[in-house]
C-alpha cells in the first residue's frame, strides 16, 4: 500500500495536476485561487492569500501589479505559520511568473526560517510538452509514477486524435490575446495549443514569456481568428473583454475563451483547450466544445 503523503499546492495548475492524479485526499493546503474541483475545498487550508481582483478592470489590475512590483511589495502572502502546522511532505510551487503565483525563492526562505524539511518541487514549463513533463514529475515525487504515465499517455492520445482530425487542412492564422489593457500577445505554451489545434499562431512568443504589445501589432499580424483568453478570467469575464476587442478587428472572427480552465494554467486541462480551439478553427472536423468553453462574439 502506498504511504500517505501530505501535499501542499501553491498554484492552481498544480492543484489541477494533483486531482487528475487522484491525490485530492492527500492535498492539505492550497491557495486562495485554487478552485478545482470547486466543491472540494473543505479540509484544505488556504496557505497563500492575495488581493481579490474580481471587481477590478484589466487596466486597474495591471496598474495594481505594476505599483506593487515597483514598490518591491509581494503580490501574494504566504501564511507561514499555517503552512508549518500542516507538516507537509511535498510542496508544489513555481518560478515561472511572479504575477501568477508565489515564487519558489520566497517559499524556500520561509521553510528555512520555520525549519520545515518538506520536499519542494518547482513547476516551470514553457511549452506544452514541458507541461506534460510536469505531470510526470509530480507523479514521481508523490509516489504515483504509474498514474502519471497513464494520464500523460491518455492526454497524448487525445492530442494525436486532434492532430489526425485536422491534419492536411488549411491552418488559419490565430492571435491569442492574453491580456487586454495593455494588450499582451500570448507566450509560453499557448502558441503550442493553437498549433496542436490546427492553427498558425501569429503575434505570439512560443516557448517564451508573454509580452506586452500594441493593438496595431496585433492587427498587422492579420489574424483570421482572435481568441481572447485573459489570464485569471473565466468565460463570462473573457466574453465582456472580447466584445470590446472585437471593435478593433472588423471582419475578423473573435472568440472568448475560458482562460483559467483551458489556456493559462499549465495542467492537464490544456488538452481540453486544444480540443476547444480545434472546434473553433475546424468545427466540421472535430466534436463541438462544451458550451462553457468558448463563445463567438463577432
Amino acid at each position: 500500500m502506498m504511504a500517505v503523503m501530505r501535499l501542499v499546492s501553491l498554484l492552481p495548475s498544480a492543484t489541477d495536476i494533483v486531482y487528475a492524479l487522484g491525490l485530492g485526499d492527500d492535498l492539505v493546503g492550497v491557495t486562495f485561487e485554487c478552485d478545482v474541483p470547486p466543491a472540494d475545498r473543505a479540509g484544505k487550508l488556504v496557505v497563500v492569500g492575495g488581493r481579490d481582483t474580481r471587481g477590478m478592470s484589466p487596466g486597474e489590475i495591471d496598474a495594481y501589479v505594476r505599483s506593487q512590483r515597483a514598490a518591491g511589495a509581494d503580490l501574494y502572502t504566504l501564511h507561514a505559520d499555517a503552512l508549518a502546522g500542516l507538516e507537509p511532505d511535498l510542496l508544489l510551487t513555481q518560478d515561472l511568473c511572479r504575477v501568477c503565483a508565489l515564487p519558489a525563492g520566497q517559499l524556500t526562505e520561509a521553510l528555512d526560517h520555520l525549519g520545515c524539511r518538506a520536499d519542494v518541487l518547482s513547476l516551470d514549463p514553457y511549452t506544452l510538452d514541458e507541461v506534460l513533463g510536469t505531470i510526470l514529475a509530480v507523479g514521481h515525487r508523490a509516489g504515483v509514477p504509474e498514474r502519471a504515465e497513464a494520464l500523460v499517455a491518455a492526454l497524448r492520445d487525445r492530442l494525436a486524435a486532434v492532430a489526425a482530425a485536422v491534419g492536411g487542412r488549411r491552418r488559419p492564422r490565430v492571435a491569442v490575446v492574453e491580456w487586454v489593457d495593455p494588450p499582451f500577445a500570448a507566450g509560453h505554451w499557448i502558441p503550442d495549443l493553437v498549433s496542436a489545434a490546427g492553427g498558425t499562431p501569429v503575434a505570439a512568443h512560443p516557448g517564451a514569456r508573454s509580452a506586452p504589445t500594441t493593438w496595431a501589432a496585433l492587427t498587422d499580424a492579420a489574424p483570421e481568428v482572435v481568441l481572447v483568453a485573459p489570464c485569471g478570467f473565466d468565460l463570462a469575464g473573457a466574453t465582456g473583454q472580447a466584445e470590446q476587442v472585437a471593435a478593433r478587428f472588423p471582419g475578423t472572427a473573435v472568440w472568448a475563451v475560458d482562460a483559467d480552465a483551458l489556456v493559462v494554467r499549465p495542467g492537464p486541462r490544456l488538452v481540453d483547450g486544444v480540443e476547444a480551439i480545434a472546434a473553433v478553427l475546424h468545427p466540421d472536423a472535430v466534436p463541438p466544445a462544451p458550451a462553457d468553453a468558448t463563445v463567438r462574439v463577432a
